[in-house]
């Protein structure tokens, strides 16, 4: 340590120089006298030096904090180190970083200070030894060399001449002041003070881990040397030796349904492991998903409830269609709707098939289940490896659903399994065209599940599911009376028809119609397998949807490309009675009513609500919809449904409940539209009468088409 006298003979020297000789010993204090300094410095303003480049902010934006966090990280080190692990004979990635970064590093050496290398070194600057230094820590004055002492003394002297309470403080703060600067003597004698700083100088040192090292002895693995000579058959003989082997420890090991069952477990386990997460919380999801779409949708919602168009008030004649939800899905856009089918449970849902009627642009198909809770994703989605042509709910067992596919065969899909639980091939009675339609049918005397499906080859096929198979029987192949062809060698061959749409009686469950690609509608039963009870050459083009009147037994309604409407009458005399008069039969092949839309219609669907409306879609995008009972030759309502020009609508329902109507086009889209008041008008009741049972609706219904029908009929049919 350096001796703190010096720093006192300055203060004496100071004192010395600094009072003028005469003076009085009070009057010279230097300690309590502010004005021994020079006389100038009071009255020399401070002057603020502002840089250029500084920026004018006010108080406000002195005042603005900006948080800065700072992060014991390295952002330079490198996070990617890789270094290669003996232990595991790879390349590793270390995971620890080193983030110290040195910016300053200066080398350098310490003694003890009791060594015999560190005494020579202060003996060689003149450096006193530790006892002095201990001394002037103490508080009592060492002589340093030269003149150091005297100064020391007179300073003494000097300042025991004022006993004043106010020099004291004085004394000690210039003490403070000087205490870290060299005095002149020593600065001229050329002494150098170490601890100029008030620095004290330590020193550690730490304990190194010693390094262990492990080694391990093996003993080398035996080795055995092997010759032989290899020929073909002594290679061939051992392969078939190792083959017997292996046959027969499998035979020992399998087990007669062992192998399944463990197959069966591990993807349970996976599925489990992978869905367990998800299947907590997917109720829950489901119903959050609902609720954000119904606020999303909320207009759209409060009309659906609510809202009825009052305008139809001031129109008797007239009807509207307010649209409301689009549905549709990503990778459905390139198909088009090839059928719809309201769940007949849940009310909310329906099913729609995605497919292609272009011959050239064949490809996969869809089939995705939609609910009007949420109009933003289908509730389930099935992929398919042909189009998708037609589809039907079950009307009992709505987890069922039947399929017709464009390559022919046809299928049955449980909603919960992603692939079909049975499906057709060309060994059992595959369809050698698309299937345009299929229709599940009540359960047979075996409480079997049963459908039937039609196709453009001209066969109606009854198809029954026992277990756990798909068994099939033609019911009717579909012929062309009188046009029979010539084969190679001159033999005749019956041509046949192809059939593109079919329906079932509402109570004679036997009877059915079939629409064909000539244009005609057969009517046929479920006995007879030979012949048609009927026919009737309705249209000039394909006929592409046939449906019975939900209310009136005798009464059916067909449409076609040929741009037309029509509704019939089932004749109570079949082609089969040769006693009929010509006259009746001609009666029965001309039909009630005829609608000309302009256009190919698409599909025509009969309203759950009354006998006398019905809607029809045509390839120009409109929806017509007509009511019988208000206007038998113009629609109520005419409206543009498709929003983009060429966009053909393909089919059209009714929900079996609410005033709904969805409408399917080509482009994969399927748009909900609400029904006016006007267009589903019914009579009024009584006051104070009971509500109407379901049979006497009914039967109100038969009355009232058959009042309209009555004007229509000719006389000798109505005496008929």
């Amino acid at each position: 340590m350096p001796p703190k006298a010096a720093p006192k003979s300055k203060q004496a020297q100071k004192g010395k120089t600094s009072r003028p000789a005469g003076k009085s010993g009070k009057d010279g204090d230097d300690m309590t006298d502010m004005g021994d300094t020079d006389g100038d410095d009071w009255m020399n303003t401070k002057t603020l030096v502002k840089p250029d480049d500084q920026l004018d902010l006010n108080d406000q934006e002195l005042k603005e904090e900006f948080t800065r966090i700072l992060t014991a990280n390295n952002p330079h080190a490198p996070q990617n180190i890789v270094r290669y692990s003996f232990k595991e004979r790879q390349y590793k990635q270390t995971s620890h970083v080193d983030q110290l970064a040195i910016h300053f590093a200066l080398d350098g050496n310490m003694l003890h200070k009791e060594s015999d290398e560190a005494k020579r070194q202060m003996a060689k600057l003149g450096i006193p030894d530790s006892g002095e230094v201990a001394g002037s820590e103490g508080g009592e004055t060492t002589p340093a060399a030269g003149g150091a002492p005297a100064e020391g003394e007179e300073g003494k002297d000097e300042t025991s001449a004022t006993q004043g309470e106010e020099a004291e403080p004085a004394k000690e703060g210039e003490q403070r002041e000087e205490a870290g600067t060299p005095g002149p003597g020593t600065a001229a004698k050329g002494e150098k003070l170490t601890n100029q700083f008030n620095y004290s100088e330590r020193a550690s040192q730490t304990y190194n881990n010693p390094y262990r090292e492990r080694g391990t002895a093996t003993e080398p693995p035996p080795r055995a040397t092997f010759a032989s000579n290899v020929t073909q058959w002594e290679i061939a003989d051992a392969y078939h030796e190792d083959f017997e082997k292996q046959e027969k420890s499998k035979e020992k090991k399998t087990i007669p349904g062992r192998k399944e069952e463990e197959k069966t477990r591990k993807k349970l386990t996976i599925t489990e492991t992978q869905g367990d997460d998800i299947s907590r919380i997917s109720k829950a999801t489901k119903i959050v998903e609902r609720m954000v779409n119904q606020n999303t949708y909320d207009d759209i919602a409060q009309d659906f409830k609510y809202y009825e168009d009052p305008s139809d008030e001031y129109r008797d004649n007239e009807g509207t269609m307010l649209p409301l939800w689009r549905f549709s899905y990503e990778k459905a856009k390139k198909l088009a709707v090839t059928s719809l089918c309201w769940n007949p449970m849940y009310k909310d849902l329906f099913a729609a098939s995605y497919g292609s009627y272009d011959f050239m642009k064949q490809g996969s198909g869809m089939i995705l289940f939609f609910s009007l809770k949420n109009p933003s994703f289908a509730e389930y989605i099935y992929e398919t490896d042909s189009g998708v042509m037609c589809l039907d709910v079950h009307p009992e067992h709505p987890y069922m659903v039947a399929i017709g596919f464009y390559d022919g065969s046809v299928g049955v899909y449980n909603v919960q399994k992603k692939e079909p639980v049975h499906r057709c091939t060309a060994k059992n009675g595959k369809h050698t065209d698309p299937v345009w339609q299929v229709r599940w049918q009540k359960d047979d005397l075996e409480n079997n599940h049963n459908f039937y499906s039609v196709s453009s080859d001209g066969r109606i096929v009854h198809w029954t599911i026992i277990k756990n198979e798909l068994l099939f029987e033609d019911v009717i192949t579909l012929t062309l009376p009188g046009a029979a062809g010539e084969g190679p060698d001159g033999t005749k061959v019956n041509t046949v028809g192809c059939g593109t749409a079919f329906d079932f009686h509402r109570k004679n469950d036997y009877l059915f119609l079939v629409g064909t690609e000539e244009g005609k509608i057969h009517q046929c039963s479920k006995a007879y397998s030979s012949q048609f009870l009927d026919t009737v050459d309705a249209h000039n083009m394909a006929v592409y949807k046939v449906r019975w009147n939900p209310f009136h037994p005798r009464i059916y309604i067909t449409c076609s490309a040929d741009w037309t409407v029509k509704i019939w009458e089932v004749s109570s005399k079949t082609t089969a009675d040769k006693s009929e008069t010509s006259s009746v039969e001609a009666q029965t092949k001309k039909p009630l009513f005829t609608f000309d839309l302009n256009n190919s219609v698409g599909d025509v669907a009969w309203a759950p609500y009354s006998s006398t409306v019905f809607a029809a879609v045509t390839a120009d995008g409109k929806m017509f919809v007509y009511d019988l009972n208000i206007n038998k030759y113009e629609p109520l309502c005419e409206q543009m449904v498709a929003q983009k020009k060429k966009t053909k609508l393909t089919h059209v329902e009714f929900n079996p409940k609410d005033p709904i109507i969805i409408v399917g086009d080509d482009r994969g889209n399927v748009t909900s539209l609400k029904i006016s008041p006007n267009l589903r008008k019914m009579p009024k009741e009584k006051k104070g009468a009971p509500p109407m049972d379901p049979k006497q609706k009914e039967d109100n219904e038969i009355a009232k088409l058959d009042k309209i029908l009555s004007m229509v009929r000719e006389p000798n049919e109505d005496k008929k």
